[in-house]
């Protein structure tokens, strides 16, 4: 029924396993990289493929249980599988493991340990399958009804006849099994208790909305009137308030002088030894209180943050050298969690988050006179440097210069929901690749939003104004209105093809992630065209709606590409990063949910309002009080 059980160590040492089956792929690989590194650890079970993985914990010795199997069977054993196996792979094999982590051990005679107990696992499981069916009279949908309700009135204070049919695991059962493997067992060996029960049956009556006689002779509301103009524009006049006509691509003196305020030069970045101009970073406001702890700059934040006021004071008389359970780090945890989503992270990602961090802590012991507080922080801090931290490159310059050599244009596609500044960003982007000298085509390929070309024409005129010097170039590829996207973003990438331009950034139009024909446009789009980047737009204001678009963008890049490899989101810009303080839950949401990284943050409304965002302010701003 199993496919693999394996026993390895926290740096991925595999100690022992077991195979049943051939594996199709690496499931175990994806359940590290995907789960265990990404503090995803919190969730029940991991899907890959065709397969299911579950796992367990032994923290007080640094080693991970994992077991493999079909996702189409529903084996109910697997829980106390993995807990047995636990307890009876660390109480035997006890001594070796404390030396190096165990690495060097010889496991070779767990093998028929293991066969016995799986053998008495299945067989017991098999027995209880084999029971018949409940009668309805013993289940509590029958005492909900009627006659249910009369016989407990009748029955007076009787106790009822009906059991939890819900198996537990028994101890003692588990214990005598053991002892008959010869095996010195603890006291406390045995299966985890798995409690998990079904509600009670809801029911809930549907009452039909009439309408009243005065609401049916209500009258009918009237009709928008068409505006009237008090007085006619002259056509000299609309000519001259009319700033994006595309014919005209020269820039005076003057105008020139006035497209100045589109660029903050105090803000704009400095050339590196390479000649590059770079982003700068966000700034970050440090308070007076971590001025006092903080004197050098790459102090880790465990050490750091010396003050344990606020969340953490009411555990500071905890002391001692211990072994962490759940009752010691529940109250922790449920601060933390609030405390998370005080500064915007999703309430959901906050729990993941927080049962990771106590999965991890379990059965690990506190060192004298260290606090559980600082130990669950620390957990906390390393955790979300993980989840932050990019698995790829983001140098995108670097992918340009590699597009130039192969003689094609590096295209990226900005997506996102209605209203957070697609358009804007993009300029911002474009700004900053003109200022390393590139030649950009900008591609309209929003054709539902009114005014969306004459945007993007004024922001392309305002940059080839703004472009006094260097070999940077850019252009507006159109089509006008109610054109196909994704013909339109094709045809702009042959265009720049044949011109030699090093980068396309097509504009999309603002959609709502519930909206199926727009998504199905945008997926379209991505999957005739194949982007090199997809960039997402995201509000840094947004808090677990983030978690939803973000799910709903991608599974509609899935669903509705009609590939075998679909693509996904690449990555993030955070828009109106300047208006939420140290609030920055978002950045994390919207990184735990895609595993990708963010690439830059939008702090302002010029066209340098463009930073980087760096892992060590999200994580200060996170887990400041």
């Amino acid at each position: 029924m199993l496919d693999l059980f394996t026993i390895l160590t926290k740096g991925g040492f595999v100690l022992w396993q077991r195979n049943f089956a051939p594996l199709a792929g690496t499931p175990v690989d994806a359940l590290i990289q995907n789960v265990l590194i990404e503090e995803r650890a919190g969730t029940d079970y991991y899907i890959k493929d065709s397969y299911a993985l579950k796992w367990t914990f032994a923290n007080e010795v640094d080693l991970i249980f994992i077991v493999a199997y079909q996702k189409i069977l529903q084996l109910a054993y697997i829980d106390e599988l993995l807990e047995t196996v636990k307890r009876l792979f660390t109480d035997t094999f006890a001594d070796a493991l404390q030396v190096d982590q165990g690495i060097h051990g010889d496991y070779s005679s767990f093998n028929p340990l293991f066969n016995k107990v799986l053998l008495q696992v299945e067989d017991k499981y098999a027995s209880n399958r084999s029971r018949a069916p409940r009668r309805f009279e013993e289940t509590k949908k029958y005492e909900n009804t009627l006659m249910g309700s009369k016989a407990n009135t009748n029955a007076g204070n009787a106790p009822s006849v009906f059991t939890n049919t819900n198996r537990s695991v028994d101890e003692d059962e588990i214990t005598k099994n053991i002892k008959a493997l010869k095996l010195q067992a603890s006291p406390r060996m045995g299966g985890k208790s798995r409690k998990s029960g079904k509600g009670s049956a809801k029911t809930a009556s549907n009452a039909s909305p009439t309408l009243s006689d005065d609401t049916a002779g209500k009258k009918k509301k009237s009709q928008k009137q068409l505006r009237v103009w008090d007085g006619q524009i002259a056509k000299g006049e609309m000519e001259a308030l009319d700033y994006s006509n595309s014919g005209n691509n020269t820039v005076n003196a003057d105008e020139a002088s006035v497209m100045a305020q589109f660029v903050d030069e105090s803000k704009l970045g400095k050339k590196n030894k390479q000649g590059i101009y770079e982003v700068q970073d966000v700034e970050v406001e440090i308070d007076d209180e971590d001025d006092e702890d903080n004197d050098d700059e790459d102090t880790p934040v465990h050490e750091a943050s010396t003050n344990t006021g606020g969340m953490f004071s009411f555990l500071k008389n905890i002391t001692g050298q211990r072994e962490l359970d759940a009752q010691t780090l529940d109250p922790v945890l449920a601060t933390m969690k609030e405390h998370l989503i005080n500064k915007n992270v999703a309430s959901d990602i906050a729990e993941h988050l927080c049962q990771s961090v106590k999965t991890s802590l379990m059965g690990k012991k506190l060192g004298n006179f260290e606090r559980v507080s600082t130990a669950v922080r620390n957990s906390m801090e390393a955790a979300l440097k993980r989840i932050l931290t990019p698995k790829t490159s983001l140098d995108i310059l670097r992918d340009i210069e590699q597009s130039r050599a192969n003689n094609r244009p590096y295209t990226i596609t900005f997506i996102g929901v209605n209203g957070v500044g697609k358009s804007t960003n993009l300029s911002k982007v474009c700004f900053w690749l003109l200022q390393n000298n590139c030649k950009i085509l900008i591609a309209a390929c929003d054709t539902f939003r009114s005014g969306a070309v004459e945007q993007l024409r004024v922001h392309a005129r305002n940059l080839r104004a703004l472009q006094t010097s260097g070999g940077g170039i850019v252009e507006l590829f159109e089509r006008g209105y109610g054109k196909d996207s994704a013909g339109i973003a094709k045809d702009a990438i042959s265009y720049a093809t044949v011109n030699h331009f090093d980068v396309v950034l097509i504009d999309t139009a603002g959609r709502m992630q519930d909206n199926e024909p727009l998504m199905r446009a945008l997926s379209k789009l991505v999957s005739v065209n194949n982007p090199d980047k997809i960039i997402f737009v995201g509000e840094a204001l947004v808090g677990n709606e983030a978690v939803d678009q973000l799910t709903k963008f991608n599974q509609a890049l899935k669903d509705f590409s009609g590939l075998q490899n679909p693509r996904h989101i690449d990555g993030m810009i955070l828009t109106k990063f300047d208006t939420i303080d140290d609030k920055v839950g978002a950045a994390l949401s919207m990184t735990y949910i895609t595993g990708q990284p963010i690439y830059f943050v939008g702090t302002g409304q010029t066209y340098t309002d463009l930073k980087n965002l760096r892992v060590t302010h999200v994580v200060n701003s996170l887990l400041r009080q």
